[in-house]
């Protein structure tokens, strides 16, 4: 996951900081030396880092700061400032005409960045804002582009204006302005074509597609995978064609997360979404704020709360609470909920949005993909088993496991778990008020998750 590990050196050089009632100057300038080098080692642009750690330094070593009573959480409090700062500070959004005029978003990057899907993902959350948006594709030249946008358009129920492959980009975007006059969209996307590396003629058919077509938003498409790489080619496209905003894909990766630090300060283009994974509501609006409160274990709370709005409805939700406190839930309950931590990215994802807990995984045994085997075995269920736990007695398990081609040593284990959660459920309401000796991450501890 992206600044996982960025965030694990930064919240251990803040918990040494936190430990101190006093700090001197020196006590400073060493964390931040720290810092500074976890900011490299996640790939953030040097001359980035160097100002990022100057303007902390200056405020930091204040008398106001080292002389309060709390000096080492002004410190973080400054450092959290200053990272969304660098990010931009404030969320923006694309800029669209009013809806009686046609807006035009020009989709730009390299190949392998994911800018197709990510211009279908975007159509459709517009579409679902009530714009009627138009896909256009204007790549002719990578096999199956066309095809590509076709079935992702279907996915999110936007239509897709083609003239095949063997039409010029320019033409493509000047009659995919016209077709949508016809048929009323007031949103065009121009999926153009990528290449694998900057070239002339990559540049060229942008510039021309700009003079023929009044494009009103040039949006670049970046994979945060290549770290500093994508904040070169940033920089590249914006000297070259102009670009408003910046889109940053696979973020869910492998990656260190330098890029999302430094695209804002090196291009002075704002950061518009993150791309969290595949689906459509795994591309994020991205807000700066949460964002420095996730690498610093601070949590964010605020798009947990969406991520849940979007996937379970308030009745669903209500439904759940009352069966919890009463400890009623069932396997297709716990089945239901699977699915639903599924969607909002695993319960490592949770965990990293709750202010605290990201600091608690290491005590949180969690096992993201033995979720698909405890599914397997709750599907190899019958409806009467699922309802009524208590009816699995050993021939029943037996025939569970076959069909879910495991060992009935692991049915056993999610049964016996299973109970342990409805045990835990029930305790929950004085877990959360603070009535048990350690609220819920002392009677967390080592919990073993049932998945």
């Amino acid at each position: 996951m992206a600044f996982e590990s960025l965030a694990d050196k930064l919240q251990n050089v803040f918990k040494n900081l936190r430990g101190k009632g006093r700090l001197t100057e020196a006590d400073v300038k060493a964390a931040l030396r720290e810092v500074k080098m976890a900011l490299l080692e996640a790939d953030v642009n040097f001359k980035v880092v160097k100002q990022f750690i100057s303007s902390v330094q200056e405020r930091a070593v204040g008398q106001d700061v080292l002389t309060s009573l709390t000096p080492g959480q002004m410190v973080i409090k400054i450092v959290n400032e200053e990272l969304v700062a660098l990010m931009g500070s404030e969320t923006v959004e694309i800029a669209l005409k009013p809806q009686n005029e046609i807006t035009v978003i020009m989709m730009i990057g390299l190949q392998g960045a994911g800018k197709t899907t990510t211009t279908a993902k975007l159509a459709g959350k517009f579409k679902a804002k009530g714009r009627k948006p138009l896909l256009a594709a204007c790549d002719v030249y990578r096999p199956a582009a066309i095809k590509q946008l076709q079935v992702n358009g279907e996915k999110v129920d936007v239509p897709v204006f083609s003239m095949g492959d063997n039409q010029s980009p320019v033409d493509i975007a000047k009659a995919s302005l016209e077709h949508a006059k016809k048929t009323g969209c007031n949103l065009v996307f121009l999926d153009t074509a990528g290449r694998l590396q900057i070239d002339e003629s990559m540049m060229d058919e942008l510039v021309n597609i700009k003079e023929a077509v009044a494009v009103d938003q040039t949006i670049l498409v970046v994979d945060a995978m290549t770290g500093q790489d994508a904040v070169n080619v940033a920089g590249s496209f914006h000297e070259k064609i102009g670009v408003d905003g910046v889109i940053l894909t696979k973020l869910d990766g492998d990656t260190r997360g330098g890029a999302a630090l430094s695209i804002r300060s090196v291009t002075g283009r704002p950061i518009l979404y993150v791309g969290m994974g595949e689906k459509l509501s795994d591309l994020e609006q991205f807000y700066p704020d949460r964002m420095a409160s996730r690498i610093l274990g601070m949590g964010d709370i605020l798009s947990l709360i969406e991520k849940a709005e979007l996937e379970v409805s308030e009745e669903k939700a209500k439904e759940m609470s009352q069966k919890l406190r009463k400890a009623e839930f069932d396997f297709n309950d716990f089945l239901d909920q699977m699915n639903q931590i599924k969607k909002m990215g695993g319960m490592s994802s949770i965990l990293n949005m709750m202010p605290g807990m990201a600091q608690m995984k290491g005590n949180v045994d969690i096992d993201e993909k033995s979720m698909d085997k405890v599914e397997a075995i709750i599907l190899s269920m019958t409806k009467e088993e699922r309802a009524n736990p208590s009816l699995l007695n050993p021939s029943r398990k037996q025939r569970i496991a076959k069909g879910a081609g495991v060992d009935i040593a692991e049915v056993n284990r999610i049964v016996k778990q299973f109970e342990q959660s409805k045990k835990l459920m029930k305790q929950l309401p004085g877990l959360m008020g603070g009535k048990r000796k350690g609220g819920l991450s002392g009677m967390m501890g080592k919990f073993k998750m049932p998945f």
